[in-house]
């Protein structure tokens, strides 16, 4: 019996476990890197550990972006308990400025054929020249934070180097040839493919063996804020928001009680402010727009033939353009946009304020107000109290001296039931 049950044990151990594929987790890293590409990566990398995925494969196409978001995806990276693996593609896609930074951090570097990287030299923010002091203490924090990621990963720091302090750029060939990236692939399933197997240092100095067979690929589903976020973190789509929704406002205040334009621009001024909060603003293009405000206001008082109206248009204009602190033409609210916003703003907020204003300085004509310079006449004698006929009503009547029957009389004031009147010359219609 003994026997036969060792037999069985042996026989059980020895047949084939049921072989189930691994799991990895995939995320895009598309366009500008700010904020909420950081947000996005790190939310990806604690999914993938909650789910025990085998690694996280990153997909990179972006110009490049704001230097504290690259280091906070930097980090993200570093500390992950997952393998990560980055992959510039689909073919002519690229991984410049702070893209190359994330590529080269990844536990895996990758690129598609058709596809370059490189060019991540420090530029001043504001366009101009950089301060030397400055530009050098810019450029060495870069080269210092590129040096640390390629000693970990074991990458050429010479090569890297170069691509922060001249700008050198590399094609996928190239970077392959000096050992900046450690294959070339043409889509994730074939990287997945030629990885499987292989072994990689972790950042801690743990070495690992990758497993991909049969891998499954699983998208990191992006939640409503996530989405909502992404979707304006654009500076032109901010400006729209901003603008669509001061003019909803200001139509709100100039009709109380509509209640949808004062909801529906509030919304929208605080998702135009959410957007810009995530870029760095000029302080001159942002008093460029107050100044827009405050001509167009200008405008609707005093009589200047348009000039007010073409001053904020222009300063609205220079605003946008100057309002995102950038030299990356990604991050720039375009002309385009800043003069199709500008000036049908101007022309719109320049009529609705004229009409508000003209408004305001006309004769009241309803209410006991609109009685004041009224004309009617005398039913009877006013001495000094009578009654008169006006607007095809009688009203009690007083006069500070006798007037006579049916005599032209013009209300000076109210009290109460009882108007003040006097006798005019003119003759009501």
């Amino acid at each position: 019996m003994r026997t036969l049950v060792t037999i069985v044990a042996i026989l059980f151990s020895a047949a084939p476990q049921p072989c189930f594929g691994s799991r990895v987790v995939t995320v895009d890293i598309e366009g500008i890197v700010h904020p909420v590409t950081a947000d996005i990566v790190g939310a990806a990398i604690r999914q993938a550990q909650q789910k025990h995925a085998d690694a996280v494969l990153i997909r990179i196409n972006t110009p490049g972006g704001l230097l504290d978001a690259t280091r906070s995806i930097v980090e993200e990276v570093f500390h992950s308990p997952v393998p990560v693996i980055m992959w510039v593609g689909p073919s002519g896609a690229r991984a410049a400025s702070a893209g190359f930074f994330l590529l080269e951090c990844g536990d895996i570097a990758s690129m598609a054929p058709g596809t370059n990287t490189g060019a991540s030299h420090p530029v001043a923010l504001g366009g101009g020249q950089m301060d030397p002091v400055m530009k050098e203490k810019a450029e060495n924090d870069a080269a210092a934070l590129m040096r640390a990621i390629t000693t970990h990963r074991g990458r050429n720091q010479d090569a890297a180097e170069k691509a922060v302090r001249q700008s050198v750029s590399y094609t996928d060939r190239e970077a392959l040839d000096l050992h900046l990236i450690d294959l070339i692939a043409s889509s994730p399933a074939l990287l997945l493919k030629q990885l499987d197997g292989r072994e990689i240092t972790r950042f801690d100095g743990q070495r690992e063996t990758l497993h991909f067979a049969q891998a499954q690929i699983t998208p990191y589903p992006l939640s409503l804020r996530q989405r909502v976020l992404r979707g304006i973190a654009d500076p032109n789509i901010a400006l729209l928001l901003l603008v669509l929704g001061a003019v909803c406002i200001y139509a709100e205040f100039s009709n109380p009680g509509m209640v949808a334009p004062g909801v529906i621009g509030s919304i929208l001024v605080l998702l135009g402010l959410t957007a810009l909060a995530m870029f760095p603003i000029d302080w001159l293009g942002a008093a460029l727009m107050i100044l827009a405000l405050v001509f167009f206001a200008l405008e609707a008082k005093f009589v200047t033939h348009g000039v007010l109206t073409l001053g904020g248009a222009a300063a609205m204009t220079l605003g946008a353009i100057l309002l995102i602190d950038t030299t990356l033409p990604e991050l720039r609210i375009r002309w385009t946009t800043a003069l199709a916003v500008s000036v049908p703003f101007a022309l719109i907020t320049t009529f609705l304020l004229s009409i508000a204003v003209r408004a305001r300085r006309n004769k009241v004509v309803t209410g006991v107000e609109g009685m004041i310079g009224q004309i009617g006449s005398t039913v009877a004698e006013l001495n000094p109290a009578g009654t008169i006929l006006i607007r095809g009503e009688y009203w009690n009547a007083r006069a500070d001296s006798r007037i006579p029957p049916s005599r032209p009389v013009r209300v000076t004031g109210v009290d109460g039931l009882t108007l003040r009147v006097e006798q005019t010359e003119r003759e009501d219609s």
